[in-house]
């Protein structure tokens, strides 16, 4: 299958620096280095269009802008690209939930993905108003998934589960296409959701012998319900013309950090309910030998916010190669980010983008059937 390349739009800010936020970190000030105003991100949005890359994912969470209405908006601005929209199923009814979706399908053109995020962090959802612990979450999320998509393919739901009831519930007008779901987590009750609701898996960047142990997790629980399941991954990028250069890079990310903020930062990741945060936090253990976890694999950003700790850092060839391993696994959707989020997405999508190209493994999605193959950048000739 041929691969799938995804952006990032910063709903919590952008900078040269790391902007902190996620997994009860705080956005610190660097967020404010580029506010998350619709023109700029409309600004990344385009950029990211006009690359090839698929779609965009936007983040949720009481430390960003909601990505709903960030996303209905950016969509105004450009053409094709579709939005990864991240949400959380128990702020919202199921059947409100199928609503929205209908009419952002409706309002868009079909550009329409959605991530599904059921909540790590019970601090944040109380804020919310939602008083479940994490197992009880999951749980809810299994049932409005199933409501959503029953009530997408038509059907008049009534639903009395343990924590979602709908009676007589039917939308007038079903999506077309029915959005893609995505789905994370790596807690035995999140694999069994996935397996059940999941279109696409995503995992967090982890090295590749971790991520096959997940992609064989899943799978087998899919076979189980009779379905296939598709896998992605999120990662940060670090990609210049030569390695030396993208390590430079990797280390004036870090050297803003003194070793109190690395411990303050590390000590709240450590209350964090999510099983993807923990095993984040353990790729590089709270200090700073030792971060390349990997060839290219780099985890020094989970030191200093939460969430996608990892990065892909080196030359274009080695980033080009580095997703080829993962690819050999069974990834097949690649969700991308960099600071700062527009120049990034131009690295990338001409640095990398082309070749891969070259090698029969991506095509731009606007691309013509018959279309040559994109030429590989004059850096990576050599």
């Amino acid at each position: 299958m041929p691969l799938a390349f995804h952006w990032f739009l910063p709903a919590n800010g952008d900078s040269r620096h790391v902007v902190g936020g996620g997994h009860g970190t705080p956005v610190d000030e660097a967020g404010g280095d580029r506010p998350p105003t619709i023109a700029y991100l409309s600004q990344i949005a385009r950029a990211a269009e006009n690359l090839g890359f698929e779609g965009a994912l936007t983040p949720t969470g009481a430390w960003c802008e909601d990505a709903w209405l960030t996303t209905a908006m950016v969509s105004q601005q450009t053409e094709r690209l579709k939005f990864l929209v991240a949400f959380r199923p128990g702020f919202v009814s199921p059947t409100l939930a199928a609503q929205m979706a209908s009419t952002f399908q409706r309002r868009t053109g079909g550009r329409l993905l959605l991530n599904v995020v059921t909540g790590g962090e019970s601090t944040e959802q109380r804020a919310y108003g939602d008083f479940l612990e994490k197992d009880a979450r999951h749980a809810r999320t299994g049932d409005f998934l199933d409501i959503v998509r029953r009530l997408w393919d038509g059907e008049s739901v009534d639903h009395r589960g343990s924590h979602l009831t709908a009676e007589g519930a039917r939308l007038a007008q079903l999506p077309d296409p029915v959005p893609q779901v995505c789905f994370g987590g790596s807690s035995p009750v999140a694999g069994e959701i996935a397996g059940r609701h999941s279109d696409v898996y995503l995992t967090w960047g982890e090295p590749p012998a971790q991520v096959a142990e997940k992609i064989a997790w899943v799978r087998g629980l899919a076979e189980k319900e009779n379905r296939t399941v598709r896998f992605g991954i999120r990662l940060r990028v670090i990609a210049r013309d030569t390695s030396e250069q993208a390590g430079a890079v990797a280390a004036r990310l870090l050297s803003g950090f003194d070793q109190e903020t690395v411990r303050s930062v590390q000590a709240g990741l450590a209350r964090s309910e999510s099983e993807g945060q923990r095993r984040m936090l353990a790729l590089h253990g709270g200090g700073r030998d030792g971060l390349e976890i990997h060839p290219n694999l780099w985890a020094g950003i989970g030191l200093v916010r939460g969430g996608a700790g990892t990065a892909l850092v080196g030359s274009h060839q080695e980033i080009a190669e580095g997703i080829e391993e993962y690819h050999r696994l069974g990834i097949d959707e690649f969700i991308l980010s960099g600071y700062p989020h527009l120049e990034e997405a131009y690295r990338f999508g001409e640095g990398v983008l082309p070749l891969r190209a070259a090698r029969g493994l991506w095509a731009r999605p606007d691309a013509p059937a018959t279309a040559a193959p994109a030429r590989a950048p004059f850096a990576a000739a050599s």
